[in-house]
């Protein structure tokens, strides 16, 4: 009973500092997850924007660091490989690059078109599976009777159907 008693304990320890560790910190998939301080500039590359608040790279590597040096000396020194990758620490796209197509319209494009399309497999298979024959009200032979069977018994006389029908010619007034 001790033992059961000692497990029991144990367990709901466990549970409660569980509970009160999920709590305190927001947890993703993998482990605790990173808040971002959305208060500090960020970097974004828009048409509208053109200079960004901050550089695309912040911590420079070694190359990065060196080519910023020979920066501040004279350009003609520097190469056009080397102006690019200047470049490049300070910004991730060109205005060519921004302009350039993604290509998600063709799969935008291709979904709606999957969506209509099994849409369409739906309506078919509701056709055959689902819904009945036509009924018989809707033969050209009943709908001819059901208007005969109006008329022979004057139905709406004033404004309607029978105040259309010539009785003594038996054809419809013009």
């Amino acid at each position: 009973m001790i033992r059961k008693r000692m497990l029991a304990t144990r367990a709901f320890r466990l549970v409660g500092k569980r509970a009160l560790s999920t709590s305190v910190c927001l947890r993703g998939g993998h482990g605790v997850a990173k808040v971002e301080d959305y208060s500090l500039p960020a970097y974004f590359d828009r048409r509208e924007n053109p200079l960004p608040e901050i550089k695309y790279v912040q911590e420079l590597s070694a190359e990065q660091r060196s080519l910023k040096e020979k920066e501040k000396g004279s350009w003609i020194t520097l190469s056009n490989d080397e102006k690019v990758a200047l470049y490049r620490i300070s910004f991730k796209e060109s205005f060519a690059e921004m302009d350039k197509g993604t290509g998600e319209w063709k799969s935008v494009l291709a979904g709606i078109l999957f969506f209509i399309g099994f849409t369409g497999f739906v309506v078919l298979w509701q056709r055959k599976y689902v819904y009945g024959d036509v009924p018989y009200t809707f033969d050209p032979e009943y709908k001819q009777k059901e208007l005969q069977r109006m008329l022979d018994m004057r139905i709406n006389p004033v404004q309607g159907i029978s105040a259309k029908w010539d009785y003594e010619n038996n054809a419809w007034k013009k």
